[in-house]
Order: structure tokens, then C-alpha cells, then sequence
């Protein structure tokens, strides 16, 4: 007869062969597994090393090919804007660095700044739009009719556009020194625009912008430096827009300006000004202003090239 101290036995020695059997079944698959994960590691550690190898590479590259733009940049734009004139507006977030060499290069083209002016960091700011409007409305020169926009960017642009520019037919001013300064020193005492010295109007504009808006309301910023920069070209003989690596993106000035065909049109934007090619591409895009013409240029997806002429790989 089979007794309860058998059952017991038995139902124990089930149990401890189950509990060996599991035991031994993950230790071999925790060492299968473990053998795996490094291998995997071994082929991530080694794709990675790669990668950084090929990026090194590219860098030295597009450094090497931007040293020789910057010895070659005076030899390039010799006489493409002699005896021209172009004016300077920057953002608050532009590199001084950026402004001084794209300055140089434009005096080496054969051109002269006439003045530089900064947008304050309350230009575009989107609670400060209704202030900003009101002024460049009492501001308005005689005989200048401003655009019908409602947008603060559009209507600054109209009114620095009309003081700061030269008739494009004509080549003269296109309001009174007289007007250019009270334009100027109203702007100033609201806090949004700071005067470099004498400021004189030019034929020709660069607005030069930092990277990309940030914080609240980061679209509508760029949208006001988008829309200042479009009509300030309206207002001349050509504009181009300039900006660095992020300026481009979708809270970048450059970027409204190139998702909108119809500022695309008459608008030319620069996305690397940062770099000597860059500021080649700028001048080379003033002296396309001047013939008509438009364009989106630099490295950023949404460029069409990397200078006039010359396609973006693999269009």
C-alpha cells in the first residue's frame, strides 16, 4: 500500500527536478543571450566608429573647401556690386562676427554700407505687435502709401523700406532725411530698432538673422522677420535674407520665407552665412537682386542650391 510519506516524496522530487531543470534552462539562455547583446554591441561600437570616422572626414572637407572660399572670397566678388550701395539690418541674435565679415566681403565687391540697423528682440515680439504698428503708422511719410497689411512685420518693413531704400527706378531717396530720422528715433524710443551712427539710404538690403525662434510664440517671430524682410525687398532694388545653420527650419525666417511661393518670388535667402561660402552666396544673391532674379540658397533641405547657378545634389 502506498503511503502518504510516498505521495509527499514523490510531489517534492517533481518539484526539485522542475526547479533544477529551470535553473540550468536559464543559465544556458542567459548565456546564449548574453553572448548575443555582445555582438550586437561589438556591431553597434563599430557602426558608430564608422560613422564618426565618415562625419570627421566630410567636416575636413567642407572646412578645407571653406578656407579656400575665404581665401578666393575678394577675387570672387571683385566689382559685382561696384558702385552700389547696400544697407544693413540685423536681428538681435545675429553673430557680430557673421555681420563684420559679410560687411568686408561687401566692400570688397565694390559696394558701400551706408549704415547698419538692429531689430530689438520686442520687434517680434507677438504682445508687442499693436505698439509696434501704432508707431510706424504715426510714423508714415508723406506721400508713401503702405501696403494694406495687417501685420506688424509687413507694415515696419513698408516704413524702414521707404526711408532706408533708394527709389529702385530712379535711384533716389524715396522720402526726406528728415523723415529717415524721425523713422529711425521713433522706432528707438519704443525699444524696437537701435541706430548704428549716420544711417543713409541704399539701393540694396541684407537683413542678416541668427537661428531659429524659440519659445512662445516662436512662429510668429520668424513670421515677422519673414514678412519685414519681403517687403523690405518690395521697397528697393532686392533684398536678401541671411541666416545660419537652423534658420531655415519652420520657426526660422528663412523658413516662412521659403514656404511661401509668392515671398519666394521676389525674396533671395541665404541659410549659411556663417560660413565664407555662404557669405560669397550673399553678395552673388545681391547682384542677382539687381538683375530681377530670386533665390533660396545654401545647405538646408529646402535650398534649391548651394549659390546662384549651381544646383542642390540630386535635383
Amino acid at each position: 500500500m502506498i503511503s502518504l510519506r510516498y505521495h509527499v516524496v514523490s510531489i517534492a522530487a517533481c518539484f526539485l527536478a522542475l526547479a533544477v531543470g529551470v535553473v540550468l534552462g536559464s543559465t544556458a539562455l542567459n548565456g546564449s543571450l548574453m553572448s548575443g547583446l555582445s555582438n550586437q554591441k561589438d556591431d553597434l561600437a563599430k557602426q558608430v566608429s564608422d560613422l564618426e570616422s565618415q562625419r570627421n572626414a566630410v567636416n575636413a572637407r567642407l572646412a578645407d573647401a571653406d578656407a579656400f572660399a575665404g581665401s578666393q572670397g575678394a577675387r570672387i566678388v571683385a566689382g559685382l556690386l561696384d558702385k552700389r550701395s547696400v544697407v544693413l539690418v540685423t536681428t538681435e541674435d545675429a553673430k557680430p562676427a557673421d555681420r563684420d565679415a559679410l560687411k568686408q566681403l561687401i566692400g570688397q565687391s565694390g559696394a558701400s554700407v551706408t549704415g547698419e540697423v538692429q531689430l530689438t528682440a520686442s520687434f517680434s515680439d507677438p504682445s508687442k505687435s499693436d505698439q509696434l504698428r501704432q508707431i510706424v503708422t504715426r510714423l508714415q511719410p508723406a506721400g508713401v502709401q503702405f501696403p494694406t497689411a495687417p501685420d506688424s512685420g509687413t507694415l515696419a518693413g513698408a516704413l524702414l523700406g521707404s526711408v532706408l531704400q533708394l527709389n529702385k527706378d530712379t535711384a533716389k531717396p524715396q522720402s526726406s532725411p528728415e523723415e529717415l530720422t524721425a523713422a529711425l528715433s521713433g522706432l528707438t524710443d519704443g525699444g524696437f530698432v537701435k541706430a548704428a551712427g549716420d544711417v543713409k539710404p541704399a539701393q540694396l538690403a541684407v537683413v542678416l538673422v541668427g537661428a531659429q525662434a524659440t519659445g512662445d510664440g516662436a512662429g510668429d517671430k520668424a513670421a515677422t522677420i519673414a514678412r519685414f524682410a519681403t517687403q523690405l525687398d518690395r521697397s528697393g532694388a532686392g533684398a536678401v535674407l541671411a541666416g545660419v545653420p537652423g534658420s531655415a527650419d519652420g520657426t526660422g525666417a528663412i523658413g516662412v520665407v521659403r514656404a511661401d511661393t509668392s515671398a519666394t518670388s521676389i525674396l533671395s535667402t541665404v541659410d549659411n552665412v556663417d560660413t565664407s561660402a555662404g557669405r560669397i552666396t550673399t553678395v552673388l544673391a545681391l547682384r542677382e537682386q539687381l538683375e530681377g532674379a530670386s533665390g533660396r540658397y545654401g545647405l538646408a533641405g529646402n535650398a534649391q542650391g548651394p549659390a546662384p547657378g549651381v544646383k542642390q545634389p540630386g535635383s
